[in-house]
């Protein structure tokens, strides 16, 4: 009987191949082939793949199909999303997303500019397809929810690997009320009384020169700060100098943020303003639209866009008519105006740019790759083996007439606020080698980016950079300025996982000396006696047995909820404004809340940080679901929000009282460039999206605790810590 069932099982599957094949050409599936027995693939006892390949478009093939492997869902959604074909998948409350995308991404404009690629690019565009298509003839068991053949040209809609792109800046809301005559649902998911607890997006990056570390290499610490597996950990290899480690946004062709044998790469979301909205004066004349620019009247270019959507009873699909003027697509109406955004569109230039990079081998080459200026999000943090250093302030700046403010609506007829190119490298905020031997970023201003008043905010337009310091900012140059002994150990455990809160050094001295001199309230002095000499002998440190990391952070967050729009609104930070702004008697009363609030949540306020704060990984839906009843692990640091360098943007749900981490430290890894590459990396979780597998979850201790692993960067340090060697398709 097993025997039958056996050859049953079998004669299924080369039935269901047979099937796939008759979808795909007999001359694909022989150069999908032969591109397959070209590649090996290791996977590490992690689960990481280490994919090694003749040439760069193997590599590609081979990294392409290693991703799907690990997370084809991920991998399909990222250009599901790219593309503007969520209503496909999840019917018509996406259609207005998916409408704001295919603004921007058209695909007779991507075909075309894929057949005007330089060569080399089309080669690895292919292989992309290849390695992804590939994947999907041999596993006809996965059913892809829109994209059921990838194509080379789809590579140039999804780019430049952050999270959040250019174009999600366009509001859901007015672009409905202009192009659908309706309201649409609040964006993003975030509850209006939980905004102003939302954990901050970005990341962090340090690079620390020879000059301050005990063996005298460069050292770059690699800690993005996004939603959890957001992005594959691999290695992809080649006989043509190509040699990367590090994270891949799922389903692109390059290392987004990782080294090689000579550089590393850090990129963290900037405040520049790359990004301007117009106000268009609109006249309709003769059943067409015109509008004005300077002493012209220029026809508005109009397009027909379709998008489909799924319904109940198959695909339907909306059809609307969008307006563009020479800034760009209109997105709403503003006081009887139309608006339109510009926002880079490079896409040749961007793919270009995050692959070429990947395989630099200095900085001088490396600069090189940022001439292009096409990364428009991010700001750069780089070390080399060479022992070179520097920070880049984002990478597309465009130029503009300081006399008006880009950071409100300007008057597009008027032909001075267009943009006028972009600032070169040299014009932007950017520092090489600087005498304290380290440049951060934690997505605040530049300004410090290697200690106080490194670089001078007025020798540079305003719009270079939007925001101001972070209290993770103030965190950053506490541990790096005047440290000379560092080692890639210490990066981790004296920079990445300092367990220092400056929000709370900031604050906490306020709330100690209201309860001190309060004599208004003695029933709720008496009532925070003991809450009061648990912080006094606080030493603003998180930690999973500390009970005074729980109070303050409920405090913290209560505060947060009622004054962070008035911090906001006074154009303050939010522990500068509690600081100085909140009186007294309301700083006791949100300590009060706030231990009321454990109180009732945990049984006692006296509850340790790590039986609130806490890792689970259920399954692997895009919206993460916690259960209290299941197996959960505490995580010793907290959100970013109080300036804790290490991240972990936990919330209570619904359905819980302990909190969850959803976003935070993603990707965390410590680069030494000495004669050879010494690496220590952690993925939130594991590398497997698959609940079944077991690097499911078999790095969450480690990512809990800030115990990173060794990266077996050389194929001789895979000896012995091999799972499995094979070819893509075995």
């Amino acid at each position: 009987m097993v025997t039958h069932m056996k050859k049953f099982v079998f004669i299924l599957a080369i039935a269901c191949i047979a099937s796939a094949a008759q979808a795909a050409t007999r001359g694909e599936i022989a150069r999908w082939e032969q591109e397959a027995r070209n590649v090996t693939i290791i996977r590490d006892n992690w689960g990481i793949a280490h994919v090694y390949g003749k040439t760069d478009a193997e590599a590609v093939f081979g990294m392409e199909y290693a991703q799907a492997e690990d997370d084809f869902n991920r991998v399909e959604t990222n250009y599901i999303n790219a593309m503007g074909r969520l209503a496909e998948a999840e019917g018509e409350s996406q259609i207005y997303l998916d409408l704001r995308m295919k603004l921007f991404i058209d695909p007779v404009t991507l075909r075309k500019q894929y057949a005007e690629s330089p060569a080399w690019l089309r080669t690895l565009m292919n292989a992309f397809a290849d390695g992804l298509n590939f994947y999907l003839y041999k596993h006809p068991e996965v059913k892809p929810r829109v994209i059921k053949h990838f194509e080379p040209w789809m590579a140039l809609s999804f780019t430049e690997g952050s999270i959040g792109g250019d174009i999600e800046r366009v509001n859901l809301n007015q672009l409905a009320a202009f192009y659908g005559h309706q309201p649409m649902p609040q964006e993003a998911g975030i509850d209006e009384d939980d905004s102003e607890t939302a954990e901050p997006s970005g990341s962090n990056g340090v690079a620390i020169a020879p000059s301050n570390t005990i063996d005298h290499h460069a050292l770059l610490l690699i800690n993005p700060h996004t939603t959890f597996y957001f992005r594959s950990e691999l290695q992809m290899v080649s006989d043509e100098g190509l040699d990367a480690y590090g994270a891949v946004t799922w389903g692109q062709f390059f290392i987004y943020q990782g080294f090689n044998p000579h550089c590393g790469w850090m990129h963290t979301s900037s405040g520049v303003d790359a990004v301007d909205e117009f106000l268009e004066a609109v006249e309709k004349k003769d059943n067409r639209y015109y509008y004005k620019y300077g002493n012209e009247e220029r026809p508005v270019t109009t397009k027909e866009i379709t998008v489909p959507y799924m319904t109940d009873r198959g695909m339907a699909e909306k059809k609307f008519t969008v307006y563009y003027t020479l800034h760009g697509p209109v997105i709403g109406e503003r006081d009887g105006k139309w608006v339109t955004i510009s926002l880079m569109q490079e896409p040749i230039k961007a793919l270009i740019q995050s692959y070429t990079r990947t395989k630099a081998t200095n900085f001088k080459s490396f600069l090189q790759t940022m001439e292009l200026r096409a990364d428009s999000s991010n700001n750069t943090i780089f070390a080399d083996a060479d022992g070179d250093i520097a920070y880049y302030q984002a990478n597309f700046i465009p130029r503009r007439d300081s006399r008006f403010d880009y950071t409100k609506l300007v008057d597009g007829s008027n032909p001075a606020t267009a943009w006028h190119g972009l600032l070169t490298l040299g014009e932007t905020p950017h520092l090489l080698n600087p005498k304290s031997g380290y440049v951060y970023n934690s997505n605040d201003a530049p300004w410090n980016a290697a200690g106080p008043g490194t670089l001078k905010k007025s020798d540079f337009p305003a719009y270079v950079e939007k925001g101001g310091e972070s209290a993770r900012g103030l965190h950053a140059i506490r541990v790096l300025n005047n440290k000379h002994d560092f080692t890639l150990d210490t990066l981790l455990s004296s920079v990445a996982f300092d367990s220092y809160l400056p929000w709370f050094a900031r604050t906490m001295p306020g709330l100690i000396n209201a309860w001190d001199q309060d004599s208004n309230s003695d029933l709720l002095k008496a009532k925070l006696a003991d809450q009061i000499a648990t912080l006094r002998t606080w030493d603003y440190r998180w930690g999973v047995d500390s009970i005074p990391t729980s109070l303050a952070v409920f405090w913290g967050t209560d505060l947060m909820r009622r004054f962070g729009r008035d911090a906001r609104n006074a154009e303050m930070t939010p522990y500068d404004y509690v600081a100085s702004k909140v009186a007294p008697e309301q700083l006791l009363e949100s300590l009060a809340a706030a231990s009321d609030r454990l109180t009732s949540d945990f049984g006692t306020w006296k509850t340790p940080w790590g039986n609130i704060n806490r890792f689970q990984r259920l399954d692997d839906d895009i919206e993460s679901h916690f259960d209290d009843s299941k197996p959960s692990i505490p995580v010793m640091f907290t959100s970013s929000l109080w300036g804790s360098l290490a991240s972990f943007g936990a919330r209570p749900y619904p359905n819980t009282k302990k909190w969850y981490g959803t976003s935070g430290n993603s990707f965390v890894a410590a680069v030494e460039f000495g004669k050879t590459i010494r690496a220590r990396a952690v993925t939130a979780g594991g590398e497997s999206g698959n609940p079944a597998s077991p690097h499911f979850d078999d790095e969450a201790e480690r990512y809990a605790t800030g115990n990173l692993r060794e990266v077996y960067f050389y194929r001789s340090q895979l000896k012995g810590h091999t799972e499995r060697t094979y070819h893509p398709g075995e």
